[in-house]
């Protein structure tokens, strides 16, 4: 056997792998129905699964016959024509990896502390629904129970003096679906309640069970600040129900930002918040408020930070991606539903004026997480002027 051809074919089998994933990614980050979605994700899993059987069969075993001494001019047109496209697909997938490996944190943020709560220790058993997947949950090395609370500092020059450790509690992704039952986020709304934030805001993906809609109130809907709770809806909302969604926020006191911005006065400065929800509902926002005005703008997905930026958005807080569910070591994250790819799975981001950050989410459809636990974030943005040293 010709083993460098088979080790090629192995390489070839990755490069097909990754263009797959490459347009998984980009085709979930479009207005496309459920429906329509999982019958494409079907078709792609498949070609995905039996493309390396028929480059052994047609390429290495029969045909060329690469593996036992053939010779690859010998390859047929069509053939070739694909394999140079999974050539590229393995510089792509080699490309992401040392994005991920180098990628830094930016210099904007200042400290981040971080701890761990076991969400089933605290509650004295795993709080596991009645959903299809619930026993993904209770697989070995699964964090989807294990949520990583964070308080996150960002130095941002146009912090006014007066609003020094401004904070921002962050939430996304709860994905009410009934693998994880109702007291998972009845914790997770505690924890939030104790970390006493500013603003609250919410950036989609509430729900994947319209049944389970009630959840809101007994849990995040609960919540308030003082400077009030505001949120945009994400894919998943606009696939189950829009509308009603809104109506049980407004309900619980939340303000809906949505193709709109609010002002909101703080010791003698404005706030300017705005939402978009596209591409899958409304318009992007305009920002009305004066040219001074610190802006904040909710995006389900990180996919518009450049148009964010080009808006002048101070700090742009968005979700979907939830940081890929399954981290590979060295390699990082595969899955992300954006035109970026996994560009933008999780964590910060900075490119001036603008500083994104993504959060992980608090669960998915699927509760499963390896090497990326869910997240509660409190973000606190700092003025230059009074800077705290309190180390990362």
């Amino acid at each position: 056997m010709a083993w460098l051809n088979l080790f090629i074919l192995i390489l070839i089998a990755a490069g097909h792998t990754e263009l797959m994933v490459t347009i998984i990614n980009r085709v979930h980050s479009l207005p496309i129905s459920r429906p329509k979605l999982h019958r494409f994700r079907r078709v792609e899993d498949a070609v995905m699964v039996a493309f390396p059987f028929l480059l052994l069969w047609f390429v290495g075993l029969r045909g060329p016959a690469v593996l036992y001494g053939g010779r690859w001019s010998d390859v047929s047109p069509f053939w070739m024509i694909y394999l140079g496209l999974c050539g590229l697909g393995l510089l792509g997938f080699a490309w992401s990896t040392i994005r991920w490996r180098v990628r830094r944190t930016p210099a904007v943020q200042i400290s981040n502390h971080s701890r761990t709560v076991d969400i089933a220790k605290q509650l004295g058993y795993k709080p596991l629904g009645k959903g299809g997947y619930g026993f993904l949950a209770s697989l070995p090395g699964n964090e989807a129970l294990k949520v990583q609370v964070s308080d996150k500092r960002y130095a941002l020059s146009r912090v006014p003096a007066e609003w020094h450790e401004l904070s921002i509690l962050h939430l996304a992704d709860t994905h009410f679906v009934g693998n994880l039952d109702r007291p998972f986020f009845e914790e997770i709304a505690r924890l939030g309640a104790e970390m006493r934030p500013d603003l609250i805001v919410f950036t989609g993906d509430l729900l994947d069970d319209m049944q389970l809609l009630p959840w809101f109130r007994e849990t995040f809907g609960r919540l308030q600040a003082p400077l009030g709770c505001f949120y945009v809806l994400g894919n998943h909302d606009w696939f189950y129900g829009a509308e009603e969604i809104r109506e049980e926020f407004a309900r619980c006191g939340w303000q809906d930002v949505a193709g709109r911005s609010i002002s909101v006065e703080h010791r003698g400065h404005r706030l300017e918040i705005a939402g978009t929800e596209r591409p899958w509902m409304g318009a992007h926002p305009k920002f009305t408020g004066a040219a001074d005005d610190f802006r904040l703008l909710l995006s389900h997905t990180p996919d518009h930070f450049a148009w964010a930026r080009a808006q002048g958005v101070d700090v742009m807080l968005a979700g979907h991606n939830h940081g890929g569910q399954v981290v590979l070591p060295v390699i990082g994250p595969v899955f992300a539903p954006s035109r970026y790819g996994v560009r933008y799975a999780a964590g910060a981001f900075w490119a001036d004026p603008t500083l994104l950050y993504v959060s992980r989410g608090l669960s998915g459809r699927h509760p499963l997480r390896l090497n990326c636990p869910p997240e509660l974030t409190r973000l606190v943005l700092e003025s230059p002027g009074r800077r705290t040293t309190d180390g990362a």
